[in-house]
């Protein structure tokens, strides 16, 4: 062998190519990781007669059908609130029918508040009484026609009735 020295520069050359292929692999992003494989399990079979089950012809079906997005707040010291979007209106321009709800009782159902109409939202933070979003909305520039898009944040807050009892209102304000 003429070249020891170039022999062993090019083989630790080598070796430390392949070390850091080895250690990225446990470093990819979950975006570039590929899914986990679903589990293929046999089917099921049929082990008696079947129900024949014709469309809920009830009114509020159709509301309840329309809830796209939903989103149960949790820090609000065991009342049960939620925020929840149903699709609506002009998807071109926003559509995202975005609500707050507290739980009364199973006989009064919901104190629901409609807070925005916009594409999507994000919930940002969260504590008793509060609620930090993010929204991306459409605007319309009236001057050109133009629809375009904007990020705000706003927070909802509300003052907790008594006992278990919703707010009597919610508050939507911007911010920064």
């Amino acid at each position: 062998m003429k070249h020891p020295i170039l022999f062993m520069a090019a083989l630790l050359g080598t070796t430390a190519c392949d070390a850091q292929v080895e250690s990225r692999k446990e470093t990819v992003p979950a975006a570039e990781a590929p899914p986990p494989p679903v589990q293929s399990r046999d089917p099921l079979v049929a082990a008696g007669p079947a129900v024949t089950v014709q469309p809920d012809a009830e009114p509020d079906i159709q509301w309840a059908a329309s809830v796209v997005r939903l989103d149960m707040l949790k820090a609000q010291g065991g009342a049960s609130v939620k925020l929840f979007g149903t699709a609506g209106g002009d998807p071109a321009m926003n559509g995202l029918y975005t609500h707050i709800a507290f739980f009364r009782s199973s006989a009064e159902g919901w104190a629901v508040f409609r807070i925005a109409d916009v594409l999507d939202y994000e919930v940002l933070s969260e504590r008793p009484g509060r609620v930090d979003l993010k929204i991306e909305e459409s605007v319309l520039d009236e001057a050109t026609g133009q629809i375009g898009s904007r990020e705000r944040r706003v927070i909802v807050a509300w003052t907790p009735g008594a006992g278990e009892e919703p707010p009597a209102s919610v508050t939507v304000t911007p911010a920064r």
